[in-house]
């Protein structure tokens, strides 16, 4: 079940976990937006409306791009040029999905990890 802080609708959510579920010890994190992160680094998050955007690395994103005649994720009137937006009767095919999930992991898994701020060292 959602939690009540999510806008977005239960049956996105669960396609959501499910393809989540496809790379074992890969936590879903957020709770308004839910995402996907490495190293610090997101490569998947549901935007407020439900839509799905994953970030690729540039030949896979133009060929993503294309094939799905999608387009790159806005958010708040910024165009990300990483991330492209997944069409909503795809994030309900979890099987075709997953290997764009994948890659998307792969992409960010290879990308220089993010300082935490919640932990100092040293005390």
């Amino acid at each position: 079940m959602a939690k009540a802080s999510s806008p977005i609708p239960a049956e996105i959510l669960e396609q959501y976990e499910r393809l989540v579920a496809t790379i074992p010890g890969v936590p879903r994190k957020g709770a308004t937006v839910p995402y996907t992160s490495v190293n610090g680094n997101m490569f998947s998050y549901l935007s407020k409306e439900g839509v799905l955007a994953l970030r690729l690395p540039s030949a896979a994103r133009e060929e993503f791009l294309a094939k799905y005649e999608t387009s790159l994720t806005s958010a708040y009137g910024v165009v990300q040029k990483e991330y492209a937006d997944v069409p909503p009767w795809l994030l309900a095919d979890t099987e075709q999905l997953t290997p764009w999930f994948e890659a998307s992991y792969t992409y960010v898994s290879g990308l220089k990890p993010k300082p935490t701020t919640r932990k100092k060292a040293g005390g």
